[in-house]
Order: structure tokens, then C-alpha cells, then sequence
């Protein structure tokens, strides 16, 4: 196994984040298109993360879009990024040092926006709230978990650190479950990094997310379905990865392709830098936020509800939140878009692409919230995704 420095950083600073990621040419990797890539899918023949549909940069509509959430959103991001360093600070001032930094581990790729905020925000020796951090993006994979080399590396490079799990937003809770899952090896307290991951109790699985309407997150900065300027773009946003492509342990690091053709259109450092100094010039002093030692899966009944009423038999067709309802119209193959409100300023992006695809709407009202929107997947003549 290489070095840890011997690894990227995307398109990031390497003082941002270390991506344990293998990169592959593009040339190398199928361009799978969507309609096929769902058939696939959902008849079993393939898993999601064997396949990608490559990317392409953004339409000059969808640019001006997300200027206009980042616009709208630069403050409550700074803040929320604040009063998460702050908590963090709070929490892990005893425990953490130089020599025992405190380790965030970002889940490729919704995490890596927030992840690099928050080891900036930690890092900057001027606020009340600076603690030694080292930051890693690895990926997971929903039914396949946790990039377990990856875990393994972090694990033996810092033996005496504790890690938090970074996330931009949670939908159903569903990567939750899969982290989880995941550490569930790791939850025997005879085990030799038991107390890296569960410091905050036996069965505490430490996920920290900007916006949390799943209700799944230890320590998360709201609940609200709200317009997470990084949600709104792809790799674009997130230092050029692509979503990760499944390599088996025996064989290494999952895999993933570096968009070397979209570095005139990136706007991942332009966007944290952004935040950060938004972060440092804030007036208000940050706040406490309250952690959870378990999940509360408020939106459950909604989602078993809709499952009902739109005889859904597979759960990953139901895709909730602003930000996965967008991706999933970018990258998925969509029936409809429930939407809480038909003119929400935050739903801009999504009912432009609706009416540019032709996308059916259906407002719902306050039966889907704390969703805003809420995109489901056209179903395949066999469905096993």
C-alpha cells in the first residue's frame, strides 16, 4: 500500500484533505448512458457503483443557479460551519492534541465540501474554536459500505485519535445505516480501535452533516431541507472526483475518475474559500449545537407513507431532499418531482430542470416536509435497485 502523501487532493488544497481514493482514466471507465445504466440497475444486472455516466459541465442555466444559491445560502453555510467547529472544539478540547489530532473523515463525495470547511474552519488559529484536525475524504458505497482499506489506513496512521464521519446532508438515513453497518466490527470494546471510533459511547456512530431532516446524525447544524449551495452541482463542487466506483478489498481503494476536461468550470475552491471568509468575517458568536447518541428516523413514516401511495417496492427509488432530488434528476432516470411548495426560491434549479426535461411535478404541501422536494425514480420492468 502507498504512503498516505503519495495520495490527492482532487482539485483541493493538500492542506484541505487527503482523498483515499485510487484515480483511474476516464478513458478507461465505460460511459454508461442513463436510461441504460437504470435498466441495469434496477434489473440486478449491475450495482450503481460498478458503472458511471460521465460527466459533463453544466449548462450555462444551471451555472447561474447555483451563483444564485451561493449567494443566498454563503451566510447560513459560514454560520453553520462555525457553530459545528465550534461544538467539535467543545467537545474534543481535552482529548485532542498535535500529537492526537482529531481525524475527519469525509464520505466521497456530498461530505468533501463540508469536510474541507471544517478543517479550514479548525485550522484558523483566530477563533475560538481551533483544534488540531487531519482531514481524509473516502468513500462509501450504499449495500457495500465503508471503503474498509481506506478505514484501515486512517486507523494505522493514527492509532490514538478519535474520528468524526462528515456529510453534507442526509435524504432517508440510508448512508447512515451503511456506516453503521460498516463499524459494526469495530463496536466490540475489546477491539483494538474501538475507542477511535465509538468515544462518544458504545453505540454512537460519530456522522456529523450540515443539514440533518433524516433525523440520523450525532451532531448535525439543522434539520431543514434547505439549498446547500454545494448540493446543487456534481464534481464541479466537490474537487473534480466522480462518485466512487466499487474495488474489492483484496484489490485496494475504491476507484474513482479525476474530470481533468472541467477544470475551467470547477468551482470547488472558489466555493470554500468563499465560506471560509464568509466564516471569519462573522460578527455573531457561534453556538453550542446538541449532539444525539441515537437516531430518531423522523422522516420514516413519510417515506413508508409514500412508498404505500406510490406502490414503491425498493426504498433507493425514493430520492428526498433539495440537494438528492437535484443529483437525481442530473444522473438518474426520474418519474416525478413532489414538491412541499410550487415556488419555492429553493426549488429553482429542480423546476428548471423539470420543465427542461419534461418532468412531471406534483405538490404535496406540508405532507412531505421537512422535505422540500423529493425526486422518485421511473421504475424498470424488473426492479431490484
Amino acid at each position: 500500500m502507498r504512503k498516505m502523501q503519495e495520495y490527492g487532493s482532487g482539485s483541493y488544497l493538500a492542506s484541505d484533505v487527503t482523498v483515499l481514493l485510487d484515480i483511474v482514466d476516464k478513458n478507461a471507465v465505460a460511459d454508461v448512458p442513463v436510461s441504460q445504466k437504470e435498466a441495469l440497475i434496477q434489473s440486478g444486472q449491475r450495482h450503481y457503483s460498478d458503472m458511471l455516466t460521465l460527466e459533463h459541465a453544466p449548462t450555462a442555466m444551471h451555472e447561474q443557479l447555483y451563483q444564485q444559491a451561493l449567494a443566498q445560502g454563503t451566510t447560513r453555510t459560514a454560520t453553520d460551519i462555525a457553530n459545528l467547529a465550534y461544538t467539535l472544539h467543545h467537545i474534543f478540547q481535552q482529548t485532542v492534541s498535535t500529537e492526537r489530532p482529531l481525524i475527519l473523515v469525509s464520505l466521497v463525495r456530498a461530505g468533501l465540501p463540508i469536510g474541507v470547511l471544517l478543517q479550514r474552519a479548525l485550522a484558523d488559529a483566530d477563533s475560538s474554536y481551533a483544534l488540531p484536525s487531519v482531514h481524509y475524504g473516502i468513500s462509501i458505497i450504499r449495500d457495500r459500505g465503508l471503503d474498509p482499506v481506506a478505514l484501515q489506513m486512517i486507523l494505522d496512521a493514527h492509532p490514538d485519535s478519535a474520528i468524526v464521519f462528515v456529510d453534507g446532508w442526509t435524504g432517508k438515513g440510508a448512508i447512515y445505516q451503511e456506516l453503521a453497518r460498516s463499524l459494526d466490527v469495530f463496536s466490540n470494546p475489546n477491539h483494538p480501535n474501538f475507542a477511535n471510533i465509538f468515544h462518544q459511547g458504545k453505540d454512537v456512530i460519530p456522522l456529523l452533516t450540515l443539514a440533518d431532516p433524516a433525523g440520523v446524525a450525532w451532531l448535525a447544524a439543522s434539520e431543514e431541507d434547505w439549498l446547500i449551495p454545494s448540493g446543487l452541482l456534481n464534481s464541479t463542487v466537490s474537487g473534480l472526483i466522480s462518485r466512487s466506483l466499487y474495488t474489492e478489498p483484496q484489490s485496494g481503494l475504491h476507484r474513482s475518475v479525476f474530470y481533468d476536461n472541467l477544470v475551467a468550470v470547477d468551482h470547488s475552491l472558489a466555493f470554500v474559500d468563499h465560506i471560509d471568509s464568509t466564516r471569519r468575517a462573522l460578527s455573531t458568536p457561534p453556538q453550542y449545537l446538541q449532539t444525539f447518541k441515537q437516531p430518531r428516523y423522523q422522516t420514516a413514516d413519510l417515506i413508508n407513507t409514500l412508498a404505500i401511495d406510490y406502490d414503491i417496492g425498493n426504498r433507493n427509488r425514493i430520492k428526498p431532499t433539495i440537494a438528492e432530488a437535484t443529483r437525481a434528476i442530473l444522473r438518474r432516470d426520474p418519474e416525478c418531482i413532489l414538491l412541499a411548495t410550487a415556488d419555492h426560491p429553493d426549488t429553482v434549479l429542480l423546476r428548471h430542470l423539470c420543465s427542461e426535461r419534461d418532468i412531471n411535478i406534483t405538490v404535496l404541501g406540508a405532507k412531505i416536509l421537512p422535505y422540500q422536494a423529493i425526486t422518485l425514480i421511473k421504475q424498470r420492468a424488473t426492479d431490484r435497485s
